[in-house]
């Protein structure tokens, strides 16, 4: 998808039920530019993913109704989403060798800095600095 400047406009799917910590994530995001679109539990993940194919996942791991970990295995055995980067961001510290297994492509745990955040967005998406307008958090 191509905004009106010509640059590639880039959709992120932030999968996070608390608001508070989605509202966060989604300012982060949209203040850097990106398509930023919600979703509140596992199964709304997949089939939001699978609907609108975003360039980037970020999934929470702690989520109702499916968890981050088996939405991630769903998303990373379809040939339809297999390819889309998801970062597991979560706030249980000890859960990132079960999201490496789950076929999650980073790790980041809640709170994360905003920079902290869009590095490794940048770094999965490969973008270029002039599509990510990166704020400074300080």
């Amino acid at each position: 998808m191509m905004g009106i400047s010509g640059a590639r406009i880039i959709l992120i799917l932030v999968v996070e039920d608390a608001e508070e910590a989605y509202e966060l994530v989604s300012d982060v995001l949209a203040e850097a530019n990106f398509d930023v679109v919600g979703a509140r539990n596992g199964i709304d993940a997949v089939d939001t993913a699978v609907k609108l194919l975003p360039d980037l996942i970020l999934m929470d791991l702690s989520l109702p109704l499916m968890g981050g970990c088996e939405a991630t295995r769903l998303l990373k055995s379809d040939a339809r989403t297999s390819s889309i980067p998801i970062i597991a961001l979560t706030g249980h510290h000890n859960f990132a060798e079960m999201a490496r297994q789950a076929g999650c492509d980073a790790f980041l745990t809640k709170p994360c800095p905003p920079d902290r955040l869009l590095d490794e967005v940048k770094r999965l998406l490969d973008a270029p600095e002039a599509v990510l307008k990166i704020p400074n958090h300080n």
